[in-house]
């Protein structure tokens, strides 16, 4: 019977400590209406404590917002939970509940962290960072580029991709020839899965049927540098934009035909609204020889296709075109258009390939314009395979894709102010020559020229990339030269106060550990922007 009882004692004891109530802080990621908060403080504090930092030059900041009331009634709904205090300087409410069921607030989008009291209980899940639980919230975010790491890092699109520029909302045509599987590929599968595998349509046969074999994938290889998935293997350079998809070359034969199925294509992208074209085609020798261009043709407004080309930019649409792999021999028609931004080869290391078609002075422009990564370039055939191809055929794509990350950041601009962001952060814009043309564009400065124009008609704050690793680029609002940027932990502590400068090259965050922050900038003239600040 002793045993007994003890045996029971024993259970209970254990059951008691199972189900043990504990106390612990729940950190919140945010505050409501923050900026409006702060911008009018009388509505969070009386008048006597605004003069009393006023007298003492203590400023109002975000631990001085409440927090968020729907929060709290929100771990009050949970099971388990009970509310026992709040605090707005530490955006946190003290709780109390069983161990599984506050580590289950977890879950919860709007929770930061948790702090037991009971430290033993705390280990490595105590002050969990939210950077840890955003991190693959929005793949476009963090990407593995794994094969395609050189081409995209190249053009330093990944920071674009970063700042979560991959070419949402911008519409791509790829006119080309075969495309091959696009529409069972797996590797097109999160281009399907997220409907950007808009349409199609054959100009050569006169079908719809767009996906069918037509003697090779040329088509789809291209696509694939621009919009092509594998996880921690592959990733197009815009990965996020949406393409029509259209055959507009004969690859059993070369005759001016092809030249009209372009323009034909080109029509039909501007009747649907297309942003970029892509051409990874080019035209000067047919099989009749009486059809050949002249290199004296090759001026910029000849050639059937090219004078079409010109039209299509007129009507606002971004052209791209591969500048041929001819390499002394010159750039084929589109390619010689002034209105195309025509795309030669570098090998991974950035440095020209013979094959890459060269400018001559014939074209009334610098050809080629920029460069990209075409030598062993990393594309995904009509077979579902990764593999190696060489030609401007893919330089041109990956580029194209950059521009469509650039152009998302700046809707408002014209086809024309894009092509020379792309221009003018070229690696040799100020020696061109007719090898490389304006060199290999540095897309995140691309970026933060494009910023520094989009500035001058700016009333507020531009932060970015955000998620940050390192270097936090601030662009300051019209003529403001300088601000005030306070950046505080998950506690409230003030972690950075720092002076920014309209000339300044960033921040450095190094220092500061991965995480959330609450960030605040603030300029002569009550200018204020408060913001939730990732940091990778």
């Amino acid at each position: 019977m002793k045993k007994k009882l003890l045996l029971l004692g024993l259970i209970l004891s254990q059951t008691l400590l199972v189900a043990q109530e504990e106390d612990a802080w729940v950190f919140f990621t945010d505050k409501e209406n923050v900026t409006e908060a702060l911008s009018n403080p009388i509505t969070i504090l009386t008048q006597k404590a605004l003069d009393r930092k006023a007298a003492h030059g203590v400023e109002v900041d975000f631990r001085d917002v409440p927090v968020n009331e729907a929060y709290i009634s929100g771990l009050k709904a949970e099971p388990g939970i009970s509310v026992w205090a709040k605090s707005k300087w530490f955006n946190a409410v003290h709780v109390r509940g069983t161990f599984d069921d506050i580590d289950a607030l977890l879950a919860l989008s709007y929770v930061n962290a948790i702090e037991y009291a009971n430290t033993n209980l705390n280990g490595s899940r105590g002050l969990i960072p939210v950077g840890n639980k955003f991190e693959i919230e929005d793949e476009r975010v963090m990407f593995n580029y794994g094969n395609t790491q050189n081409q995209v890092e190249m053009l330093n699109v990944h920071l674009l991709h970063q700042s979560d520029y991959t070419g949402e909302g911008m519409t791509v045509a790829i006119l080309d020839s075969g495309f091959t599987n696009v529409d069972t590929n797996s590797a097109f599968q999160r281009l399907r899965d997220n409907g950007d595998l808009l349409d199609g349509y054959d100009f050569v046969d006169r079908e719809p049927n767009i996906y069918a074999f037509t003697g090779n994938d040329h088509g789809a290889k291209v696509l694939s540098t621009m919009a092509g998935f594998v996880q921690d293997q592959f990733v197009g350079t815009a990965p996020d934009a949406s393409y029509y998809l259209f055959r507009t070359e004969d690859v059993f034969s070369e005759n001016p035909v092809e030249e009209s199925y372009w323009v034909e294509a080109a029509e039909r992208a501007d009747s649907l609204g297309v942003d970029i074209i892509n051409t990874s085609l080019g035209y000067k020798n047919y099989d009749n020889p009486n059809y050949s261009h002249a290199p004296e043709d090759l001026d910029g407004q000849t050639a059937f296709i090219t004078r079409g080309a010109n039209i299509a930019s007129e009507k606002g649409m971004l052209l791209f075109n591969s500048a041929g792999n001819s390499g002394a021999s010159g750039v084929n028609a589109p390619a010689d258009s002034p209105e195309i931004m025509s795309i030669g080869a570098v090998n991974a290391q950035g440095d020209y390939v013979s094959f890459s078609s060269q400018g001559s002075a014939f074209q009334p422009t610098q050809k080629p314009d920029v460069m990209a990564r075409g030598a062993a370039s990393f594309v995904i055939n009509g077979g579902n395979g990764i593999v190696q191809n060489n030609g401007t055929s893919f330089s041109s794509p990956i580029l194209a894709g950059a521009a469509a990350c650039l152009w998302q950041a700046f809707p408002e601009m014209t086809n024309t102010q894009v092509m020379n962001f792309i221009r003018e952060a070229g690696s040799q814009y100020d020696m061109p020559d007719n090898f490389m043309g304006y060199g290999i564009p540095d897309f995140q400065l691309a970026l933060q020229n494009g910023l520094l124009v989009q500035a001058e008609q700016r009333t507020e704050f531009k932060v970015f990339p955000n998620p940050v690793i390192d270097n936090l680029q601030i662009i300051l609002p019209g003529t403001i030269e300088q601000a005030n940027l306070l950046i505080f932990d998950v506690l409230g502590k003030l972690v950075v106060d720092t002076t920014i400068y309209r000339i300044d090259d960033g921040v450095n965050l190094e220092v500061l550990s991965s995480g959330v922050y609450l960030a605040r900038l603030s300029a002569e003239g009550n200018t204020t922007k408060t913001f939730k600040l990732i940091k990778e």
